[in-house]
């Protein structure tokens, strides 16, 4: 079977940080509430900069440390929910601003929070079609355009920022994906396009029970398939969403939690570029190394969940 092998990762944030002190300013609300009940701690809004502008801050970042020129991308996918515009895609854009050439299929994808780990099947699937070694995949959000600043239990949870990925295939790379939906949109839903103003609009103790399940589930799923155990893997990266909601999963799993990396404390939650930052912050700290088993889970509007198991 041909898997996928990260060549390189890159990251795109915007240049504003707002503490939790500056969302007390804002919305009813307070540092110790939010720490306490989600991990937060900061998250980065835009302040001039677009989607497409944290696309393409990561997209180039991960092609130069990778060597890789855009004649030799095959497949440009961006997973996204808050994308510029509904058309052109923000992938077409990237294309444009990376000199990408035009005989490469470039397109958003809209899988919520689980949209990087939907977007790693489709670029393998896409590459095993194609002539090109490379597919550069971006998870890419704007949510602060689309918060309602007065209700403080979404406004404060959530951030803009974008992470990249340049992939290749390789033949008998340990690869094992699931991905999975459950039609639902009294959870967690973003109105719009339309007249009303769009906004994030989230049940919080359904999400909860919905990732507390969705996680081992998908952990256990993956392991089963791949013959390995959870000894065997090296980290766990999931969907930055919530502190409880990690601690909790791996309490089910019997993991240590020490495998789990988290750094919403720095970003909050950015949906689909959660998991490409998480991953390019581990890179670029020396904490992947080449060899290390990877287990990335995502949960999220869909509702959806999905998890890649792979070897760095």
């Amino acid at each position: 079977m041909m898997g996928l092998k990260f060549i390189s990762t890159g990251r795109c944030v915007p240049g504003k940080i707002v503490t939790n002190d500056d969302m007390s300013k804002i919305v009813d609300t307070s540092d110790e509430w939010i720490r306490t009940r989600t991990g937060i701690a900061q998250r980065y809004f835009s302040d001039g900069e677009t989607a497409v502008d944290l696309a393409v801050g990561a997209a180039r970042q991960a092609m130069e440390r990778a060597n890789v020129r855009p004649e030799e991308i095959g497949v440009c996918v961006v997973a996204t929910c808050t994308p510029d515009h509904s058309a052109p895609s923000d992938a077409c854009l990237v294309q444009a601003a990376l000199g990408i050439p035009e005989d490469v299929p470039c397109f958003d994808l809209n899988a919520g929070c689980t949209g990087f780990l939907y977007g790693l099947e489709t670029v393998r699937g896409l590459l095993s079609l194609g002539s090109k070694p490379y597919a550069l995949l971006i998870g890419c959000e704007q949510l602060s355009r689309v918060l309602d600043m007065t209700d403080r239990s979404t406004c404060v949870l959530f951030g803009d920022g974008a992470g990249a990925a340049v992939l290749g295939l390789e033949e008998g790379a340990l690869w094992e994906a699931l991905l999975g939906s459950r039609g639902n949109w009294e959870i967690l839903w973003v109105n719009g396009p339309g007249p009303e103003t769009a906004a994030v609009h989230m049940n919080g103790q359904g999400v909860y029970r919905f990732a507390v399940e969705a996680i081992p589930s998908c952990a256990n799923t993956l392991l089963e398939r791949s013959g390995l155990t959870m000894d065997d893997i090296d980290w766990i990266v999931p969907h930055q969403a919530n502190r409880r909601i990690i601690e909790t999963a791996a309490k089910r799993l019997h993991a240590p939690i020490e495998k789990f990396y988290q750094n919403m404390e720095r970003y909050g939650n950015t949906s689909a570029a959660s998991i490409p930052i998480a991953l390019d912050e581990m890179n670029t700290a020396g904490l992947l190394k080449r060899g290390q088993r990877v287990m990335c889970i995502g949960f999220g509007a869909g509702l959806t969940w999905g998890g890649a198991l792979f070897q760095w």
